[in-house]
């Protein structure tokens, strides 16, 4: 499904299918294009103890068939349990995987090369879907009105690397932009969503980290001494790139202030879940 131009971003927290698993979705975008877009948090999952409950991640010593029941039942809650899933090894670094067919054996090779270390899937057909799993770092869906998406993982190495407009710019090559105008005037009709993160509030790093997104991103990115923004060194960029302010949707949700609803790494002391961003387009 095509459409000329998105509608505005916006997130809703939304229970879905018979478990009414609570996600942050954006139902007129879906309307309007088929692509869903969903942030989960922790609750409606089979997951124990500390990876209570939807643990989505299968690299922090949960138990397996646990976390393959838990993302079975996110695909389930969200009308597509039948939609293979790619999900990548996230190593904090601005690889981008792309998915351009939807034949098995095609889906096999973006699996392999996802799991040799990725941190954006860029599909660009119905009937697959894109997971990403988090807790603190910034998850980032970028939606063109063509129908293709990008699903990527920020965390501050990943932000300095410009893992979401470099994701922006491969979803306008995929789009057939060519040329430096043509690819700022596509980025200027995408529509970009931020899921839970950790804010500022508590994202104290090293005076150099700090010093190195005060360069890169402006002072203000920067709270205080030593709290960094990721939001605001994300909006920065991707404006920079020819993304729309206005089309940036921020969950508004802070990871570590809310470590019962979201996985937050340093709340719990760094064992933990992962919650997920999934995004698909319908066949």
């Amino acid at each position: 499904m095509v459409c000329n131009t998105l509608p505005a971003p916006h997130l809703d927290a939304r229970p879905c299918g018979a478990r009414r698993i609570s996600m942050l979705t954006d139902q007129a975008l879906f309307d309007a294009c088929g692509v869903r877009v969903a942030f989960t948090g922790r609750a409606g999952g089979v997951s124990e103890g500390a990876f209570a409950s939807l643990n989505l991640g299968v690299h922090v010593q949960d138990n397996l068939d646990h976390v393959m029941e838990n993302r079975a039942c996110v695909m389930e809650a969200l009308g597509a349990p039948d939609t293979p899933v790619i999900v990548p090894n996230q190593v904090h670094g601005t690889i981008i995987v792309d998915i351009e067919s939807a034949s098995a054996a095609q889906l096999v090779a973006a699996q392999q090369r996802a799991q040799a270390g990725a941190d954006a899937l860029a599909v660009s057909v119905p009937g697959v879907a894109a997971l990403l799993c988090f807790a603190d770092c910034t998850p980032v869906i970028i939606v063109s009105p063509t129908g293709r998406f990008v699903v990527a993982h920020a965390g501050w190495r990943g932000v300095v690397g410009s893992i979401a407009v470099l994701s922006a710019q491969r979803l306008a090559q995929a789009d057939g932009a060519c040329g430096t105008d043509q690819v700022r005037a596509n980025l200027g009709g995408y529509n970009v969503y931020i899921g839970p993160h950790i804010h500022a509030c508590h994202f104290e790093v090293g005076q150099d980290v700090a010093d190195t997104f005060r360069s890169q991103f402006g002072a203000t990115c920067i709270k205080g001494q030593r709290h960094v923004s990721m939001l605001d060194a994300l909006r920065t960029s991707l404006v920079a790139a020819g993304v729309d302010a206005a089309r940036i949707c921020d969950a508004g949700i802070c990871t570590q202030c809310n470590p019962q609803a979201y996985y937050s790494y340093r709340a719990s002391g760094g064992t933990c879940g992962r919650h997920g961003a999934v995004a698909f387009r319908k066949a």
